[in-house]
């Protein structure tokens, strides 16, 4: 897809972003290996329908049934040899993992080949969020391992939020070029840069 922006990650915060990119004239990429679960149903935009079903792939199928969206998925794990085949001929990577590995070969990658990267990132327990450009982003270590990340439906309305501005400012970098970026609480917005 020519002019295309891929999406790193479709749970929490990547799934209300492609609900909110559908209006875009750039095309969507959907990249996440993970499945969708019951207690995803309550924080992400998933449904019962797509239970057990890969997330990208799910993801595709909502926005095309919903809206008629041609959307690319593409069902994998993010790594090294495969890199260029899911980032690559796009203008603009949104990172919306969860975790610092992943995060660090997004990084490395549109670093390297110089495509625009906006990172957006949801603490595990919904306190606050970051949504920043990679030349401000610096991937920081996860908490204690098996820590549960964004799966209760009680912070929904603040991952929407998350999304909100991500979405906001990723349209304005594709319609204008100006980069923001931005750090929330359920209670407070703060531009950074």
């Amino acid at each position: 897809m020519p002019d295309t922006v891929v999406i790193v990650g479709v749970g929490a915060l990547g799934s209300h972003l492609a609900l909110l990119a559908r209006n875009w004239e750039q095309g969507l990429r959907l990249v996440d290996f993970d499945r969708v679960e019951q207690k995803n149903v309550q924080a992400q935009f998933h449904t019962r329908m797509g239970l057990s079903r890969n997330k990208a792939q799910a993801l595709q199928q909502a926005l095309q049934g919903l809206f008629g969206l041609k959307v690319e998925s593409l069902p994998r794990r993010l790594e090294a040899t495969n890199a260029a085949q899911l980032l690559g001929g796009t203008v603009l990577v949104i990172d919306c993992t969860d975790n610092v590995e992943t995060r660090r070969l997004i990084q490395g990658y549109v670093r390297e080949h110089g495509v625009p990267c906006l990172h957006g990132a949801l603490s595990a327990d919904g306190a606050f969020a970051r949504v920043i450009w990679d030349e401000h982003f610096v991937a920081d270590e996860e908490g204690a391992p098996g820590q549960a990340t964004c799966e209760g439906g009680e912070q929904l309305p603040f991952f929407a939020m998350a999304a909100s501005v991500l979405a906001m400012v990723a349209q304005s970098f594709l319609a204008e070029g100006v980069r923001a970026s931005y750090q929330l609480t359920p209670g407070t917005l703060t531009r950074l840069a």
